[in-house]
C-alpha cells in the first residue's frame, strides 16, 4: 500500500530479469502503478543462467591486484576461466583501461565495501519476497564452500578473505575433514578452503523470477512482451518508450535491461563502459547428491550448485560480441572441470546455456537518476551480482522515485564516475 505521504506514479521498468522484477515489487508495495517491458518472458534472459548464489559474502571485485598478471595464463588454458575474442578488443579498450585502474588495492577495498552494502541484506530480503510470493522453499540457507587444490592457490585468496572479514562477513577456515563433510563427493585433491556459512542460494534462478513476476502480476502489475527500441523525454516530463509494437507513455522509467541498458542510456545522453561478459553453465541431471552446499573452485573459478534440474556448473568469462554464436567449447570445458571436481559423476546428457552479463570495469552497478532526465532512473550493470544485489537495488530505486534520501550512499554507483567516454561494446 502507498504511504500517506507518497505520490502515486505511473512507472515503466525496461527489463524483466531479477533486478527489474524485484524493483517492480518494491515500487508496487509503495502504491505505484508499475509496468514491466521486456522482449523475453520474466527470467528468461541472463537471470536464467547464474549459479544461484544469494551471497552476502560475495563482495570481491573481479578487478583485483595481480589479476592482469594472470590473464596470459588463463587465456592459454582451454579449461581456464577467461576467453577473449581479439576482434572485440578494439571495442572494449575503454573498458579494459578502466579495469586496469580498478585493480588498485585501495580501489578494491572500497569496491568490496560497496558490494557489501548491496549484498548484505540479500538473504533476509529474499526470505521476505519469496514468502510473500508463496515460494519460500526456493531459498536454501546452506552456506558456500570455497576450495583449493594447491596451498599456493589458497594463500593467494588471503587478501579476499581479509576483505570479507574487514566487512563483517563470517569466514571459517576448513580442513580436509570439514571439506569432506560439506561436500562428500568432492575430489580428494581439494585440501584447503574456507566456508561462508551466512551465504545462501536459490534452488532455481528461473523459478525465483517466475514466482516473483507472478506475485507482481497478481497484485495488479502489468507485464508486456516487447523490445524497447528508443526512449524519448518531452519537455512536459512524459517519457515515451518506442517498442517494436507500440509506444508507451509513462511518468518515470527505470532502465534495468541488462547489457541492452547501455544503448538505451546512450540514447538519453549517458554513456558508460559496459562489457558483454558472456558466461556459460551446464546442468547435469541426476548428479545432485555430490555436495551439501554450493562449492566454488577458487583456482579454476567456477561454482557447482545443486539445482532443481541437477548439478549446475557455472562460470567462465568470455569477452566476445554479445550477439556472436555461443562457443560451446566453453560449456564442454565446464563438463571436464565438473568430472574433475566430483570423480563419481559423469557429465553426460547435460543441458547447456550461454548468457551475457552486463559488467562494469569496477564490478559496481549503475544506480541513480539520469543527470539529463530526472524522470529516468538507471539500475543496470550488476555483472556477477544481479541476483544478490537486486533487493537493495530495488529499494534504492523506490527511494529515488519517492524523492527520499536513499538508504545507502549511492554516489559510488553514479555513471559519471567513469572519466572518459566508452560504451564497452560495438556501436548499436
Amino acid at each position: 500500500m502507498a504511504q500517506d505521504n507518497s505520490v502515486v506514479k505511473e512507472i515503466t521498468i525496461v527489463g524483466a530479469g531479477i533486478v527489474g522484477i524485484v524493483t517492480a515489487i518494491y515500487l508496487q508495495r509503495e502504491g505505484h502503478r508499475v509496468t514491466v517491458v521486456d522482449r523475453q518472458a520474466p527470467g528468461e534472459g541472463t537471470s536464467f543462467g547464474n549459479a544461484g548464489s544469494v551471497a552476502p559474502g560475495s563482495i570481491i571485485p573481479v578487478a583485483m591486484p595481480g589479476t592482469l598478471k594472470q590473464v596470459p595464463k588463463w587465456l592459454s588454458d582451454p579449461l581456464g576461466p577467461l576467453s577473449l575474442s581479439w576482434r572485440q578488443l578494439p571495442f572494449m579498450l575503454p573498458w579494459f583501461l578502466h579495469f586496469q585502474r580498478a585493480c588498485n588495492a585501495d580501489r578494491v577495498r572500497l569496491g568490496a565495501a560497496i558490494l557489501r552494502s548491496l549484498n548484505a541484506p540479500a538473504v533476509e530480503a529474499y526470505a521476505d519476497l519469496l514468502t510473500a510470493a508463496g515460494a519460500p522453499e526456493l531459498l536454501r540457507r546452506e552456506g558456500m564452500l570455497h576450495v583449493y587444490k594447491t596451498e599456493a592457490g589458497f594463500k593467494a585468496s588471503a587478501f579476499g578473505r581479509q576483505l570479507r572479514t574487514d566487512n563483517g562477513c563470517v569466514v571459517e577456515l576448513v580442513d580436509v575433514d570439514k571439506i569432506r563433510e560439506l561436500a562428500p563427493g568432492l575430489s580428494a585433491g581439494y585440501r584447503w578452503g574456507f566456508n561462508l556459512p551466512d551465504n545462501a542460494h536459490v534452488h532455481s534462478p528461473l523459478g525465483v523470477v517466475q514466482a516473483l513476476a507472478a506475485h507482481f502480476k497478481n497484485n495488479g502489475g502489468t507485464l508486456i512482451r516487447a523490445t524497447v527500441t528508443d526512449i524519448r523525454c518531452d519537455a512536459g516530463g512524459t517519457v515515451r518508450l518506442h517498442t517494436d509494437g507500440m509506444t508507451l507513455s509513462t511518468e518515470c522509467v527505470v532502465i534495468a535491461a541488462g547489457y541492452a541498458s547501455a544503448n538505451l542510456a546512450a540514447k538519453l545522453g549517458t554513456r558508460v563502459p559496459l562489457a558483454p561478459e558472456r558466461g556459460y553453465h551446464i546442468e547435469i541431471p541426476g548428479a545432485a547428491l555430490a555436495q551439501h552446499c554450493p562449492v566454488t573452485d577458487g583456482e579454476s573459478r567456477f561454482v557447482a550448485t545443486t539445482m532443481a534440474g541437477g548439478l549446475r556448473i557455472a562460470g567462465t568469462s568470455e569477452f566476445q560480441a554479445a550477439d556472436a554464436a555461443p562457443n560451446w567449447a566453453r560449456a564442454a570445458a565446464l563438463a571436464t572441470l565438473a568430472e574433475g571436481m566430483f570423480p563419481g559423476i559423469k557429465a553426460v546428457n547435460y543441458s547447456r546455456w550461454m548468457g551475457v552479463r552486463p559488467s562494469t570495469p569496477d564490478s559496481t552497478p549503475i544506480i541513480g537518476r539520469s543527470t539529463r532526465h530526472q524522470q529516468v532512473v538507471f539500475a543496470f550493470g550488476h555483472g556477477h551480482w544481479g541476483l544478490m544485489a537486486a533487493p537493495v537495488t530495488g529499494q534504492l530505486v523506490a527511494d529515488l522515485v519517492a524523492d527520499r534520501v536513499p538508504r545507502i550512499d549511492i554516489s559510488p554507483f553514479r555513471p559519471e564516475r567513469f572519466r572518459f567516454i566508452g560504451s564497452g561494446s560495438r556501436p548499436a
